[in-house]
């Protein structure tokens, strides 16, 4: 007897061995993903813990990280599509020093192995990336076609950008996950204020977990804060962006699986 699942009840890849997810647009990416958007919301510290708890029942962050970076570059490859940026300029991920950076390395990496031009900015004062796992998605980058590495330490460098940004086709906030507390600082400030030039331009925005300064629990935004169009999340909806103000900071959102095991789940 033959006890295999049919295809059709078979659970979707993850995103990180999915060799369909670039021919899908969003609609496709949500049903693709739709167990993981089904699961009940969490926030900050709940999802903290999940993540902890993976790694220690043997999923590595490196796995996780690319689970997450490729849901992420699939869903910048849709919106470009849907909105006729595709092929308008690169894609300018700003990446901030930590493991929502490292997310944002690893979705540039995809994009450009899928044909896509990209500038991949490390915003930050230190010359690395401040993880493991996101150094090495750093140094992933170095060399890499179609792959434009630049580091962006002060206002001045990120007012560079700033200057060319109506070029780009997309822009990827990976700047900051949750836990900001207060006015941001520089250079995540400037890089900040570069989204929403970039929005008033009529450029989508992407956001990595959440928009830069929204915090995941509650939603409360700090000042100032992106305001994305698409916001692509993981493992489980975030209490904060099902809230008014997060919700409208958040745009559209995605739940993407990264390979979580849920018992690693608690409460």
């Amino acid at each position: 007897m033959n006890a295999s699942l049919p295809a059709t009840d078979l659970p979707a890849p993850l995103p990180g061995d999915d060799p369909e997810l670039f021919s899908m647009d969003l609609r496709g990416l949500r049903t693709r993903w739709a167990a993981a958007a089904a699961r009940a919301p969490i926030g900050a510290e709940a999802m903290t813990g999940a993540d902890l708890r993976a790694q220690a029942l043997g999923v590595s962050g490196e796995r996780l990280m690319e689970h997450a970076g490729a849901a992420v570059a699939a869903a910048i490859h849709a919106i470009a599509r849907a909105t006729g940026r595709s092929g308008k300029g690169p894609v300018l991920v700003l990446c901030g020093p930590g493991n929502n950076g490292g997310d944002g390395f690893v979705a540039a990496r995809r994009l450009a192995e899928a044909g896509t031009d990209v500038i991949a900015a490390l915003v930050s004062t230190a010359p690395r990336p401040s993880t493991a796992d996101a150094a090495r998605n750093w140094d992933r980058l170095n060399g890499l076609d179609r792959v434009t590495r630049v580091q962006t330490p002060v206002a001045r460098d990120t007012a560079i950008l700033a200057a060319d940004v109506d070029r780009a086709s997309v822009v990827v906030d990976a700047l900051l996950g949750t836990g900001v507390r207060g006015a941001l600082r520089e250079p995540i400030r400037g890089a900040v204020e570069l989204v929403a030039k970039a929005r008033a331009l009529g450029i989508p925005i992407v956001a990595v977990d959440t928009p830069t300064a929204v915090d995941l629990s509650s939603g409360d935004p700090s000042d100032p804060v992106v305001q994305a169009d698409l916001t692509v999340t993981f493992h489980r909806p975030k209490t904060g962006l099902l809230t008014r103000r997060g919700a409208a900071l958040a745009g559209r959102v995605l739940v993407a699986p990264i390979g979580i095991p849920l018992e690693a789940d608690r409460g």
